[in-house]
């Protein structure tokens, strides 16, 4: 994995290479990952090439998606071979505990990654083109569009994470959220939350176990530590230079949890 491409790589304990963002999940919520929670557009091309050259697809034509699937007769009317395979990996890996405990979990997090939208600037002019997004991305929408019809209300809920731009720091613009809102509806998902990016406190865990249907089970986040520390954190002030050495310093991403231990061992400095 390309520290240049996802920055700095996270090495799971069963030898998995992942992207950073998993790694902070792991940590943050204390559990244990495998390279089984990472679904990539490689694996599953090779997942289901594996079962072709098996004969598993008794000599079909391999289908990515099928697009006249739905219908109010029969949800799938027939078969696309890769979306199906993103909900098989994602219900198979659901089921795997990862906190030490016996059971699946009661929750089963899926960051699609990507972007939804329908302008990109390009690097060279200033003029918009037309695009629904990162293509890569465009298999897993449909196989969550497709899961999310099958397992029904209340067992799905779809959390988009949106910018809300502040301008002269008082009129914040949810222009940009209505876009993306329209093109993940126009691709077949309807957001049941939306997390916008700002300095406001949205409540966001309270809306998304009462879609889950889980008010018993959920607790208030306890982030007094964690506010404190990000007040430390906002405090620093005076700069000091550390050289690093490496061979992706190109990009910052790239050695993240080295500076990250840098800004965590100055917080006692300012404490003191």
């Amino acid at each position: 994995m390309s520290p240049f491409e996802h920055g700095e790589v996270f090495v799971l304990d069963d030898g998995g290479e992942v992207d950073l963002d998993l790694g902070n999940y792991e940590r943050f919520l204390d559990i244990k990952l495998t390279h089984e929670n990472n679904i990539t557009t490689g694996k599953i091309y090779q997942f289901v090439i594996d079962k072709e050259r098996r004969g598993r697809l008794l000599g079909r034509t391999v289908q990515v998606a099928n697009l006249l699937a739905y219908s109010t007769l029969n949800l799938l009317t027939s078969c696309s071979h890769i979306t199906d395979a993103i909900q098989e990996w994602i219900e198979r890996v659901a089921m795997l505990p990862v906190d030490g405990k016996e059971g699946p979990a009661d929750v089963c997090v899926i960051e699609l990654g990507g972007t939804i939208g329908n302008t990109v600037l390009l690097w060279h002019n200033e003029n918009g083109i037309l695009d629904a997004g990162d293509i890569e991305s465009m298999p897993f929408i449909e196989a969550l569009g497709q899961f999310s019809c099958r397992v029904g209300a209340g067992n799905f809920c779809l959390v988009h994470v949106s910018l809300v731009p502040v301008l002269n720091a008082i009129e914040q613009k949810t222009k940009p959220t209505q876009h993306s809102v329209r093109g993940l509806r126009g691709l077949g998902l309807t957001p049941n939350v939306l997390a916008c990016r700002c300095a406001s406190d949205q409540k966001a865990h309270d809306a998304i176990l009462r879609e889950l249907k889980l008010q018993g089970v959920g607790q208030e986040p306890m982030l007094e530590e964690w506010s404190s520390m990000a007040d430390i954190c906002n405090s620093l002030r005076e700069p000091v230079r550390i050289a690093i050495v490496g061979k992706y310093t190109g990009l910052s991403d790239s050695y993240l949890s080295v500076l990250k231990a840098l800004l965590h061992a100055s917080l006692p400095a300012v404490e003191n």
